[in-house]
């Protein structure tokens, strides 16, 4: 169940925005007309108190997918025709609020790198929600050992007394499948045991745990992008999965999956978009050899290149990081 919080008093030229956290959360804020995305972005940083929100973004939701927001460009680029059009006085508090997104924009695999606490916490609240939209038939143990990791951080230490019966409920922990497949009561029967071994684990170590495991699942640490094989299919069956390493290429068969390439970011030569046409030069192949497929309009080619070169440049950039975290752990 959400709460909201409110920020900021409507002004004639201001437009009601309500942004979603990835704890459920509601904020509804006032912007400026004329506001960037940076104006929104900032109001939401200094409202939840977080000191590193540099993995984080704004999105929308166009046609079922998030759309990341370019901070630099006005909002009125992103919301509908109604953002521009004056409110006549009195008829404002009427008008629905638009809708705006603040979620994990950048995976990071390991949660040390992010050291502020607020961040670190909103990140773990993200992948909870991936985790319970995650479909990884073949590793369903490891949805028991996330959710043990989950209970330890959200409610400490498995007591015999408190934590008896139906102490949580299976959905804001399991997947719906597994909850299908198995069914409640053999969760509510196994999973407080897997809770109880986590005895001792601090709420931060946790959520450490939580994050290194969740994205061992392909499907979490991803953002899923629908593309066109060529300009007349009437329907997207391509994927493309932005991943922590780089990128997955999918054929949807029958609503499912099925991977064609893995470009880990060192294996890819060039990406290009040219209007809709979206290009992708696989390193040390010959320039035939290139995959082509389509996005539909400028709009989604030019926020999708935006989403992989910064991708592709934090990648880059978190290494060192990454390889210093591992050597202390492994001194530890």
């Amino acid at each position: 169940m959400s709460r909201a919080l409110l920020a900021g008093r409507m002004q004639p030229e201001s437009r009601s925005v309500c942004v979603f956290l990835p704890t459920r959360e509601q904020l509804s804020l006032a912007v400026g007309v004329k506001a960037t995305g940076q104006e929104l972005f900032q109001q939401v940083c200094d409202l939840v108190k977080i000191k590193e929100p540099h993995f984080f973004g704004l999105s929308i939701v166009k046609n079922n997918e998030y759309v990341f927001i370019d901070l630099e460009q006005k909002l009125s680029k992103y919301f509908s025709k109604e953002w521009k059009k004056e409110t006549t006085k009195g008829t404002e508090k009427f008008s629905p609020p638009f809708v705006a997104f603040f979620r994990v924009q950048y995976y990071v695999e390991n949660g040390r790198v992010i050291s502020d606490k607020v961040a670190r916490q909103l990140y773990y609240c993200h992948l909870k929600e991936q985790v319970l939209m995650s479909r990884c038939n073949h590793k369903e143990e490891i949805y028991f050992l996330l959710a043990a990791y989950s209970l330890q951080a959200d409610l400490g230490n498995y007591k015999e007394k408190v934590h008896a019966g139906k102490y949580f409920e299976p959905q804001a922990y399991f997947p719906q499948w597994i909850i299908a497949k198995r069914g409640s009561d053999y969760i509510l029967k196994h999973a407080p045991e897997m809770h109880r071994e986590q005895q001792g684990l601090s709420a931060k170590e946790a959520v450490l745990k939580f994050i290194k495991e969740s994205c061992l699942l392909e499907d979490v640490p991803v953002h899923f992008y629908r593309l066109q094989k060529d300009k007349k299919e009437d329907r997207p069956t391509v994927i493309l999965g932005l991943t922590l390493r780089g990128m997955h290429i999918y054929q949807e068969v029958n609503h499912v999956r099925q991977l064609l390439y893995d470009f880990p970011w060192s294996h890819i030569g060039k990406l290009a978009f040219l209007g809709k046409k979206f290009e992708i030069q696989p390193d040390g192949l010959p320039s035939a050899r290139k995959l082509v497929y389509y996005t539909g309009c400028p709009f989604r080619s030019r926020h999708l290149l935006q989403l992989l070169s910064n991708s592709h440049r934090l990648f880059l950039n978190i290494q060192p990081v990454l390889k210093q975290i591992r050597k202390l752990e492994e001194a530890e």
